[in-house]
C-alpha cells in the first residue's frame, strides 16, 4: 500500500529514518530533552536491578528449597533454569506489549511493566519452593515489556541529530543496575544473620531470608510506576483507550490475517500502526537479525567470562575467588558506563553507524582469543597470577567494552528500519522478542561448550573448542552485518554538523 504526501511516495518499505539525508539545508544538532530523557533513564534501572539482585543468593536459595536433594552438581543447572525463564517468558510477550503500546500509548504499558516487576519481586522474596521462584520469575518476564517500549519512546523524543548521543547514555542504567543489584542481593540476604542487632529478633526475616533484598528493587519499581504516571509525557499521538482497543480487537485480528482491511487504513498508513505481516520488510528483518546475533555473541562472552575466571588453572581457567570476580566485573561496569557516555557519540559521529557497529562486533574475536592465552600465561607461572597475567586480564576486560558500542548502533538501525513512526513500538518489540530467545539459549549453550571443552574425556582442540566455536559465531554475525545499510539519517546529520563546525 502506498501513501502519497507532497509529491513523495511512502510505503511499508520506506524506512523511518531515510538513508539519503543530504539536502540544501544544513541540520543543527538538537539538544536532548533532558527532563523526559532523565526520567526514561531512571525507569530503565528497574529491570537490571530486579534481574541482577538475585545473582549473589540464587545458588544458596536453590540449596535451601531442597530441589537438588543435597546434590551440589545440580545447583548450577537449577540456577540456570531460574535465570533463563525470565527471558523465555519475555520472548513470548514482549512483542504483544510493544504492539499494544502503539495503540494505547507508551505510559500505560510502562506502568503495567513496572508494577509487574514490583509484584513479581515481592513474590520471589516470599518463595519457599523452587517452583514458586520459577513462577515469580516467569511473571517477571511476562509482565515486563518495557525494554522495547522505552526504546521506542527514546526514539520518539529524539531526532537524527541527537539519537546517537541519547543511545550513548542508555548503558548507564544497565551498568548501574548491574553494579548495585548484586551489592543489594549479597548484602541484604539473610538479614537476621548479617544484622542480628536489627533483624535478629524478626521471625519473618528468618523464614523469608531473601525478602529484604528483593523488596528494594520491588519498591523502586513501584515508585517508578508513580513517577511514570505523574511526570512522564505520552509520545503516541491520539492513543486509544484500553476499552476501545478491546472493542476493536476482533477487527485488528482480522487485519493481521488479511481477512478484512478497514477503509481508514487506506487513507493514511503513516498515522496508524501497521499489521504485523507488513512490518516484516527486508530492512526490519536485517536490523532485527543483527540485533539477535549481537545479543547472542555478547551474552555468550559474558556467560563464559565468570566461569573461566572461577575454573582452576589446571582445567583451563584462572581459579579466582568470587570476590575478585565481582571486583573485575564491577570495574568493567563502571568503565563501560563512562566510556559510553564520553566516547560513543564522538566515535559514532566520526566513523558512522555501520563502521562502529562492525568494529565493535569484530572486537569480540580478540577477546575470545585471549582466554586461552591468559590460561597459558598462568600455567607458565605455575598457577601464580603475576602482574603480567593481571595486565592481560584487565586488558581483555577493557577490550570487551567495545562490543557495547554496537548496541547503540543497532538501536539506530532498528529505529531507522521502522516503516512509520506509529509502528516503532511493534518493530522494537519484534526485535526484542528475537533477542530474548537468544538470551534464553545463549548462556546455557556457551557454558555447555565450555564444560565440553575442558572435560577430561573429550578435551576437544586442547580445551579451546568453545573459543573456536564462538569465534565462528562472531564471523557469522559479521557476515549478517554486511547486509545493513551503509548510511542512516543520523550519519548524514553528523556530517552536516561537522560541516557547520
Amino acid at each position: 500500500m502506498t501513501v502519497r504526501h507532497q509529491n513523495a511516495e511512502f510505503d511499508e518499505e520506506t524506512p523511518l529514518l531515510r538513508t539519503d539525508s543530504r539536502g540544501p539545508h544544513k541540520r543543527k544538532h538538537t539538544p536532548l530533552p533532558w527532563g523526559q530523557f532523565s526520567i526514561l533513564l531512571i525507569l530503565q534501572l528497574a529491570e537490571p536491578l530486579t534481574s541482577q539482585v538475585i545473582y549473589p543468593f540464587a545458588p544458596d536459595l536453590i540449596r535451601n528449597v531442597g530441589i537438588t536433594h543435597g546434590d551440589e552438581t545440580r545447583v548450577g543447572y537449577y540456577v540456570g533454569v531460574m535465570q533463563s525463564i525470565f527471558f523465555a517468558t519475555q520472548a513470548l510477550t514482549v512483542l504483544h506489549w510493544s504492539r499494544v503500546s502503539d495503540h494505547v500509548g507508551r505510559k500505560p504499558v510502562i506502568m503495567i511493566g513496572l508494577m509487574g516487576l514490583s509484584i513479581s519481586m515481592y513474590c520471589f522474596g516470599l518463595s519457599r519452593t523452587f517452583w514458586g521462584a520459577v513462577i515469580s520469575r516467569s511473571l517477571n518476564g511476562a509482565l515486563n515489556g518495557n525494554i522495547g517500549v522505552m526504546k521506542s519512546m527514546l526514539a520518539e523524543i529524539t531526532d537524527a541529530s541527537n539519537i546517537a548521543q541519547a543511545y550513548a547514555f542508555m548503558p548507564i542504567a544497565w551498568s548501574t543496575g548491574a553494579t548495585v543489584g548484586p551489592i543489594i542481593g549479597g548484602t541484604l540476604s539473610h538479614p537476621a544473620e548479617r544484622f542480628p542487632g536489627i533483624f535478629g529478633h524478626s521471625g519473618f526475616f528468618k523464614t523469608y531470608p531473601y525478602f529484604l533484598a528483593c523488596s528494594i528493587p520491588a519498591t523502586f519499581s513501584a515508585v517508578a510506576c508513580f513517577v511514570t504516571l505523574f511526570f512522564l509525557k505520552e509520545t503516541v499521538r491520539n492513543p486509544l483507550s484500553i476499552r476501545k482497543l478491546l472493542r476493536l480487537a476482533p477487527k485488528v485480528a482480522a487485519v493481521e490475517h488479511g481477512d478484512m482491511l478497514p477503509k481508514a487504513v487506506d487513507v493514511d498508513d503513516s498515522s496508524r500502526p501497521l499489521p504485523l505481516r507488513r512490518l516484516l520488510t527486508p530492512r526490519v528483518i536485517v536490523a532485527a537479525a543483527n540485533y539477535a546475533f549481537l545479543a547472542i555473541v555478547d551474552i555468550t562472552m559474558r556467560a563464559i567470562q565468570p566461569v573461566f575466571y572461577s575454573t582452576p588453572v589446571a582445567l583451563g581457567g584462572l581459579g579466582l575467588s568470587p570476590q575478585t570476580i565481582g571486583l573485575i566485573l564491577s570495574l568493567y561496569g563502571i568503565t563501560n558506563g563512562l566510556t559510553q557516555i564520553f566516547l560513543f557519540g564522538r566515535v559514532h559521529d566520526r566513523f558512522g553507524t555501520k563502521r562502529v557497529y562492525m568494529a565493535g562486533l569484530a572486537s569480540v574475536l580478540p577477546v575470545f582469543a585471549l582466554f586461552p592465552v591468559i590460561n597459558a600465561l598462568a600455567r607458565a607461572e605455575g598457577g601464580v597470577l603475576t602482574r603480567g597475567v593481571w595486565a592481560v586480564v584487565l586488558g581483555q576486560a577493557l577490550l570487551s567494552i567495545l562490543v557495547n558500542f554496537s548496541y547503540g548502533c543497532v538501536f539506530i538501525f532498528i529505529t531507522a528500519s521502522a516503516p512509520n513512526k506509529a509502528s516503532l513500538g511493534s518493530v522494537n518489540g519484534l526485535a526484542q522478542m528475537v533477542v530474548s530467545v537468544m538470551r534464553t539459549v545463549g548462556p546455557a549453550s556457551a557454558n555447555s561448550l565450555f564444560s565440553l571443552s575442558i572435560d577430561d574425556t573429550h578435551h576437544y582442540l586442547g580445551g579451546m573448542f568453545v573459543y573456536v566455536a564462538l569465534s565462528v559465531l562472531v564471523c557469522a554475525a559479521l557476515w549478517v552485518g554486511t547486509f545493513l545499510p551503509d548510511r542512516t539519517m543520523s550519519d548524514g546529520a553528523a556530517e552536516e554538523e561537522g560541516v557547520d563546525a
